[in-house]
């Protein structure tokens, strides 16, 4: 691992992750988004738009000639690691990072559109996705129409444009297709903060974004980046998740006393803190090995997935357990950071299929053969 990765944040990350959990206090209340599970998706809109336009991080990891930002993995990590403490219901991972780092290896004028937030752009591809192959390829007919399907894909219900791979002789091609020339299912998930919806292009008008020669390596990078900076999210809900549970067990008082002062919960918080401590440490290593361009992204990346997505389900399981004196309620947000944190487990490559990747990178297969 390289010594060179700061963990902390500097001054411009802090103020950054200040005007985002400021703006998320006042405009993300839990019980409009606990509605979401009603299908009231009346916060997403002007959420969206806050986020997005008023404090310009539609474009984050857009660079400022392109109409973006300029901002790194680092910068998107401190947003998402927000987002994921106030679950918030908007599509900042689909557009902003995912589907702008496919955009950014084309030339098309649609990076600049999705920077200044006049468009979101999701990626066909189911949200397990973890690599190009697990993206479906669409058809293109002599007239360049688009047809195929796909199922589970996160961030299409907020979506202008979508973005689909086509396999050609030369290439992965990547077309934009407006999201009304496709039909569109919205499907009941777990966690319905974040919609899935299924997806059928039939014969669509399609646009060329990324080249053939370029479409591939984009998709895996666009998905690595994502599962890399989710971390961050996971990260953030296991970080809310044990604030909330301290502060409670500090006011929750039975048999007369304190119920945070029992030895036995002191020994879960303790063990608790330290998961999250270090899931929190682990993600800003991938984000910042990612913003360096360092060699040891890809690990870094294995280990902050497999291992912040673990922590953030332990992290909310043991909120709610440990909220159990105030008789859970469908209002008290608990069950939201539960929902958002078992649906992020499968997110973008499950933790299973991480630690396979690290694995390989490790060359730990080959070592097993050798001493076998």
């Amino acid at each position: 691992m390289s010594d060179d990765i700061l963990l902390l944040d500097t001054d411009t990350e802090a103020a950054l992750r200040h005007a985002v959990r400021d703006l998320l206090a006042a405009q993300c209340d839990p019980a409009a988004v606990a509605r979401a599970y009603a299908g009231d998706r009346a916060l997403t809109p002007g959420l969206w738009k806050a986020l997005a336009r008023d404090l310009g991080l539609a474009g984050l990891l857009v660079p400022e000639e392109r109409g973006g930002a300029g901002g790194s993995a680092r910068d998107a990590a401190v947003v998402l690691e927000e987002l994921g403490r106030s679950v918030a219901p908007v599509p900042f991972l689909t557009s902003s990072v995912i589907a702008a780092t496919v955009l950014l290896a084309g030339d098309s004028d649609l990076v600049g559109q999705l920077a200044d937030g006049a468009v979101t752009v999701a990626l066909l591809a189911p949200f397990t996705a973890a690599s190009p192959d697990a993206v479906p390829s669409f058809r293109k007919d002599a007239d360049g129409r688009l047809s195929g399907s796909v199922t589970s894909v996160a961030g299409v219900l907020d979506a202008d444009v979508l973005l689909a791979a086509v396999d050609t002789a030369s290439g992965t091609e990547i077309h934009a297709v407006p999201v009304a020339a496709a039909t569109v299912t919205p499907v009941v998930s777990l966690d319905m903060t974040r919609p899935l919806a299924d997806v059928v292009v039939d014969a669509a008008p399609g646009h060329l974004v990324v080249p053939a020669e370029a479409g591939a390596a984009a998709l895996r990078t666009a998905l690595e980046t994502g599962a890399a900076l989710l971390a961050s999210e996971q990260a953030g809900i296991a970080a809310w998740c044990l604030e909330a549970t301290v502060g409670y067990l500090k006011m929750r008082r039975q048999f007369g006393r304190v119920v945070g002062g029992f030895q036995a919960l002191k020994h879960r918080l303790a063990d608790l803190f330290v998961e999250v401590e270090a899931a929190a440490a682990s993600a800003r290593y991938a984000a910042g090995a990612i913003a360096a361009g360092d060699p040891d992204a890809a690990v870094g990346t294995a280990v902050a997935a497999a291992y912040c997505a673990d922590v953030a389900v332990t992290s909310a399981e043991e909120a709610l357990q440990l909220h159990g004196g105030i008789g859970m309620t469908w209002e008290y947000p608990v069950h939201l950071y539960l929902k958002r944190a078992k649906a992020d487990q499968l997110g973008l490559g499950s933790p299973g299929r991480h630690r396979a990747v690290l694995a390989e990178l490790a060359d730990l297969g080959s070592a097993a053969g050798k001493r076998s």
